[in-house]
C-alpha cells in the first residue's frame, strides 16, 4: 500500500519507499516522544526516525498506537548503537528495540556509526541482512559511514544500503558522500538539517525566506529536498512541526541555491565518524 503523506516519496534500492521529509526526535525525553510524533502524524508526517541511543523508542512506539494511522503507512526507523556491534548483540538489540516499540517490524534498521576502532560494523550488516531476510527490518542501511567505510561494506557483504544518513546543512553539505551515495544507489539522509539551530537567524536564509513569506528554517528543509535529501528535522513543538513540512508551496531558484553554497564552512556539529567509537 502506498502510504499517505504530506511529503514526497523517495524509492529505495530495494524498491520500497520512504518519506522525503520525516520527525527527527533526537534529544526528545521518552515521555515527550509520543506528543510529538502524534502530533507529527496529524500533521502529515508519515516517517519517524529514532534509535537505540535516544532511549525515547517506547515513547515513540506510544505515539504511533494513539495515532489514528494504519502501521503500514508510516515508515519507522531506528538504529543499533555503537555498544551494540557484532552479529549476535546486534539481533539482541533489535529485538530489544523492536519491545521498546511495540512493533513486529521497522521499515528502516541503521548502523548508527560506524565505530571503526572496535572493527566490528561488517559483523553488524551482516546482522542486518538477516533481519532483511527475516522481514523484521524491510530496508536496512548505514549512518555516519564516510565513503571509505561504505567501500569496504560493499566489498565484504551482500546487500547495498538503502540509506546513509549523516550530519548535513548548508555549512556541511557532503558533496563527496552525496555523489558516492548516488553513484552506488544509495539515498542520502540528513541529521542536523539545520545545524543545531545554526539556520535560525542567520542573515544569508532569513533574506531567501523573506522573498517567500518562509522562515530560514523552511528554507533550509527546502534546499535539502531540492538536492534529493531524504531529511529529519527535530522539533516538539507541533506549530513548529507543520511548518518544517510546509516547504512544497515554493522552490528556491538558482540564486538562492548559490546564496547558500557560500555558507559552506565543513564545520561539524558533531563528531567525525572516524573519531567516534
Amino acid at each position: 500500500m502506498e502510504r499517505m503523506t504530506s511529503s514526497p516519496l523517495r524509492t529505495l534500492n530495494d524498491g520500497h519507499s520512504i518519506p522525503q521529509i520525516g520527525l527527527g526526535v533526537y534529544k526528545i525525553a521518552d515521555d515527550l516522544a509520543a506528543d510529538a510524533v502524534a502530533a507529527a502524524l496529524e500533521a502529515g508526517y508519515r516517517h519517524v526516525d529514532t534509535a537505540t541511543l535516544y532511549e525515547n523508542e517506547k515513547g515513540v512506539g506510544q505515539g504511533l498506537a494513539r495515532a489514528a494511522v494504519p502501521r503500514d503507512e508510516v515508515f519507522v526507523t531506528t538504529k543499533v548503537w555503537n555498544d551494540q556491534h557484532g552479529y549476535d548483540e546486534t539481533l539482541r538489540a533489535f529485538d530489544e528495540s523492536l519491545d521498546k516499540l511495540g512493533l513486529d517490524y521497522v521499515d528502516l534498521y541503521l548502523i548508527h556509526w560506524p565505530a571503526p576502532r572496535q572493527d566490528r560494523y561488517i559483523d553488524t550488516y551482516r546482522a542486518l541482512e538477516t533481519l532483511r531476510a527475516d522481514g523484521r527490518a524491510r530496508s536496512i542501511g548505514v549512518s555516519n559511514f564516510h565513503t571509505h567505510h561504505l567501500d569496504r561494506l560493499l566489498a565484504e557483504t551482500s546487500i547495498v544500503p538503502a540509506i546513509n544518513q549523516v550530519e548535513l546543512h548548508p555549512w556541511l553539505p557532503q558533496s563527496d558522500v552525496r555523489e558516492y551515495d548516488a553513484a552506488h544507489g544509495i539515498l542520502t539522509e540528513a541529521w542536523s538539517p539545520l545545524a543545531r539551530g545554526r539556520a535560525i537567524g542567520n542573515e544569508t536564509l532569513e533574506a531567501i525566506g523573506a522573498r517567500y513569506g518562509k522562515s530560514a528554517a523552511q528554507v533550509v528543509i527546502r534546499w535539502h529536498v531540492q538536492l534529493g535529501n531524504v531529511v529529519i528535522p527535530k522539533s516538539v513543538t507541533p506549530q513548529r512541526i507543520r511548518d518544517n513540512i510546509d516547504v512544497f508551496d515554493f522552490e528556491l531558484d538558482d540564486a538562492d541555491l548559490a546564496a547558500i553554497a557560500t555558507l559552506e564552512s565543513g564545520e561539524r556539529t558533531g563528531k567525525d565518524p572516524d573519531d567516534l567509537g
